[in-house]
């Protein structure tokens, strides 16, 4: 008699643990795929709104250089550096004799401890979700893996349990217990090239986060750019 091949017979034969991974795997899938599409769409505003350093730098004051970058920076990348490190400045001026930890603080290590605390936002924002798409790219093969050996187990002890070895009887269920192998492939490539080419872009991003805050500490404390003081 001709045997039935495929998924479908599998997943009818499979137990609770043959169908526990699959849902694992499924649930992986699902949740790298989400942060792959949301991030890419992140990634491209982001990249977009890099020329907003350019405009910033055109703008007659501070005050239209952060109205300039705000209105391209959609996902508020760059403002809140500008924003937050020239409200620092503004605090340190008013704040000369208050009874204060900023008032103690010197002005320029003020405005690069508000630098350093948006940059490190920005990164952890940057971050977010890597973690997810790494697990997933270096331990779903292995959960495949662990599907096509349990199926492959339980297929040879049906066989020696019948009494009877035929290479037909063995191909078929071994053939099947493959798809789990081949599934934690599907799931993990996905989720490890999106990785390398996230960490890439996130690494472009705060390079120029961090040439942007030289150049603000610059001006804020100097009234002048790096560039500008070099040349």
């Amino acid at each position: 008699m001709e045997q039935t091949v495929g998924f479908a017979h599998y997943w009818a034969q499979g137990d609770a643990v043959s169908h526990a991974v699959a849902y694992a795997l499924l649930l992986m899938s699902i949740a790298s795929w989400y942060y792959i599409l949301s991030k890419t769409w992140s990634s491209w505003r982001i990249r977009r709104s890099s020329n907003a350093l350019d405009g910033f730098w055109r703008a007659p004051t501070l005050t239209d250089a952060i109205a300039v970058m705000r209105t391209v920076d959609s996902e508020e990348i760059y403002t809140p550096l500008a924003q937050r490190s020239s409200e620092a400045a503004s605090i340190s001026s008013k704040q000369q004799g208050a009874p204060s930890l900023n008032a103690a603080t010197d002005p320029g290590e003020l405005i690069t401890r508000t630098l350093r605390r948006e940059i490190n936002r920005v990164s952890a924002r940057l971050e977010r979700g890597l973690t997810l798409l790494a697990s997933v790219g270096s331990t779903a093969p292995f959960v495949g893996l662990f599907g096509t050996v349990w199926g492959i187990y339980h297929a040879l002890a049906a066989v020696s349990a019948s009494g009877t070895v035929q290479i037909d009887k063995v191909a078929g269920p071994v053939g099947e217990a493959l798809i789990m192998t081949a599934l934690g492939l599907v799931v993990a490539i996905p989720a490890v090239l999106a990785y390398n080419a996230f960490t890439r872009i996130n690494r472009l991003t705060l390079a120029e986060l961090d040439g942007f805050a030289h150049d603000l500490h610059a001006y804020l404390t100097t009234g002048e750019r790096v560039g500008e003081r070099q040349s």
